[in-house]
């Protein structure tokens, strides 16, 4: 199960690209889930571990994928860390809980903002009270109670 705790967490990874950029694998990149992600959240095409070719980049070093695929990568490959997955836009929301149905374990991730999840049906654990969400207006009234004015996006 997908859970997101909402607002400060020290013990998250907040600097994804950097941590992306000092540990991913090749192997990783070469997966056919990384590729469809990729192909997906940059529209770019994997030609091989270190290389991608973006529509809009041309050909890029894997260095240089959007902070959202680092991340959705990096929560993938290391789902026992937690990563701050405010560095990805509404177009990752389907990654996460597929990320989460990939693993047997339960994937946490950290957010600071209201993430779209979309109008289907989904089971979120909120980590800061253990309450199970299961659509966007649920979602919207338990981040809204957790995140400060400042917060919601």
């Amino acid at each position: 199960m997908l859970n997101i705790f909402f607002g400060e967490m020290p013990e998250a990874i907040y600097d994804t690209a950097s941590y992306f950029n000092n540990t991913f694998l090749d192997s990783w990149i070469e997966e056919d889930f990384s590729r469809k992600v990729i192909h997906d959240i940059d529209r770019a095409k994997v030609l091989s571990p270190q290389a991608v070719d973006s529509r809009a980049l041309g050909v890029i070093p894997v260095t240089g994928l959007s902070g959202g695929v680092k991340t959705l990568l990096l929560i993938d490959h290391m789902p026992k860390k937690i990563f701050n997955a405010s560095t990805c836009g509404d177009n990752c929301a389907k990654w996460l809980l597929k990320i989460a149905k990939r693993h047997d374990e339960d994937i946490t991730v950290n957010l600071h903002h209201i993430m779209d999840f979309g109008a289907n049906k989904f089971d979120i654990r909120i980590a800061n009270t253990g309450e199970v969400v299961k659509n966007m207006g649920e979602l919207i009234l338990a981040a809204g109670m957790l995140l400060g004015e400042g917060d919601v996006q």
